[in-house]
């Protein structure tokens, strides 16, 4: 079977997945959207998941994502594009323009980057606050017991468009405390959507209210 297909039918496989999830799930939440994570692969990859009608993706890098975005989306004018990686303040200006969501703001100076090219550009990226759930001293995120403090800066003080909270739980840890305690915290802010779940536990996730899964190997299998 060539390449093309495969894609296709991996997309179709974890779209199957993601619904038999809901159904199963006790309190799912009205709605979860598959985050196709394309993060080193190339255009040529993506084309074959985008024809079979994917339209949300996520990206690592501000950099890789302007290299092959723009292009693909002169043909697919549609297509919704995530930043899922860690967001340096100096490409603030870059990530306002070329991204529909960013999911990774976790620290006042880049909620004032972000505040500043939106006054500039008129554009405005929703955005999930990312929280450190494991407390992880080398991991991106704010603490949860900041998260109070930091929605009413971004969201309340500078007026950012927050619309949720992201986590990526510790490697070695049973995800499903994690989950539970970022759907406890979106919940006490009024927040709602709840990005969480990758490849290898995204089930979990809808299990425990998420309305936006980031899966990437699972479709289009190891990193270009």
């Amino acid at each position: 079977m060539t390449e093309l297909p495969d894609l296709a039918l991996q997309l179709r496989a974890i779209l199957a997945r993601i619904e038999a999830a809901r159904k199963a799930a006790l309190k799912p939440a009205p709605s979860t959207t598959l985050v196709a994570v394309t993060k080193t692969h190339s255009p040529e990859r993506i084309m074959p998941v985008l024809a079979a009608g994917q339209r949300v993706f996520g990206e690592n890098r501000v950099q890789e994502a302007k290299g092959k975005w723009p292009a693909l989306r002169e043909e697919f004018p549609d297509i919704e594009l995530h930043l899922i990686g860690p967001l340096q303040s100096n490409k603030a200006r870059e990530a306002v323009e070329l991204f529909d969501w960013i999911e990774t703001l976790d620290r006042p100076k880049l909620a004032h980057a972000l505040r500043a090219e939106i006054d500039r550009t008129g554009r405005a990226p929703r955005m999930f606050v990312q929280v450190n759930t494991g407390e992880e001293p080398q991991k991106a995120g704010i603490a949860p017991k900041e998260t109070a403090d930091f929605i009413r800066l971004t969201r309340d003080e500078l007026k950012l468009p927050v619309k949720g909270l992201m986590c990526i739980p510790p490697a070695n840890e049973n995800p499903g405390p994690h989950f539970a305690l970022l759907a406890k915290l979106a919940a006490h802010e009024g927040l709602p959507f709840l990005s969480m779940g990758m490849s290898e536990d995204f089930e979990i996730a809808i299990a425990f209210g998420a309305t936006h899964v980031r899966v990437g190997s699972a479709i289009f299998g190891a990193r270009g």
